[in-house]
């Protein structure tokens, strides 16, 4: 416990910005990526090691979804392990920062498990659609297209919001950061991806699953248009 004590103590002292962080990330997710990243540098883990532990668990859950028709036991599981995934995933750049500083090649392997993470999902959620239709209630085709839809509005932000990160200016060393605000955060939980993992609670629902995963790809839509527009006007006043 001496090791995992003394990592916490350091972890705590060397967060991101909670600047852009949804109010589930900043109070749930990273917490718990913190106690994970104390004990997996306990355990002499490298932050590569703990991105894989990462997608381990993402794609467990995402084959299940794939493969085996709704039930409640099944929504726990899938949910549980998503959100084991995802404090993994917030784990390993932690775990890094605590060991110094990490690699290009580490931040290349999280952003690409991320990618497929995020594809992969949606996809088996397209997969189950097809194969278990009476269960979802999605014998009418049109219904294949929603996890399509929610898959390109995901995608599209993750990698916008990605590619206007590397574009922006660095803010002048020493200057201040930016207070986080409480309301963005709220209104950042309907995108969060750990907020997303919760709908498959509702995968015993069938029907139910179906159309609150409907409504969370109609909001991840919104989402998107939103933040094109702002992304574009912040990269208008940018000149290089």
């Amino acid at each position: 416990m001496g090791r995992v004590g003394t990592a916490l103590r350091e972890l705590r002292g060397a967060q991101k910005s909670a600047k852009g962080v949804s109010l589930y990330s900043r109070f749930v997710n990273r917490p718990t990526g913190r106690y994970l990243a104390a004990g997996s540098y306990a355990l002499g883990l490298t932050p590569n090691q703990v991105t894989l532990i990462s997608a381990a668990f993402s794609f467990a859950a995402v084959a299940a979804v794939a493969l085996t028709g709704p039930s409640w036991a099944l929504g726990l599981a899938v949910w549980a392990a998503l959100a084991v995934g995802f404090a993994f995933d917030s784990a390993d750049g932690q775990l890094a920062r605590l060991r110094g500083g990490g690699s290009a090649a580490g931040e290349w392997l999280d952003h690409v498990v991320d990618a497929a993470k995020l594809t992969a999902l949606h996809s088996c959620v397209l997969i189950a659609f097809y194969r278990f239709p009476e269960e979802y209630g999605t014998t009418a085709d049109g219904w294949l297209l929603v996890p399509l839809g929610f898959q390109f509005a995901a995608v599209v932000t993750f990698f916008g919001g990605l590619l206007t990160e590397k574009l922006k200016p660095r803010p002048a060393p020493g200057s201040p950061a930016a207070a986080p605000s409480t309301l963005r955060a709220v209104a950042l939980l309907p995108v969060d991806y750990g907020v997303f993992c919760l709908v498959f609670l509702l995968l015993g629902g069938g029907r139910l699953f179906a159309w609150a995963y409907a409504g969370l790809g109609v909001v991840a839509a919104l989402f998107l248009l939103a933040f094109l527009v702002k992304w574009f006007r912040e990269l208008s006043a940018v000149r290089r």
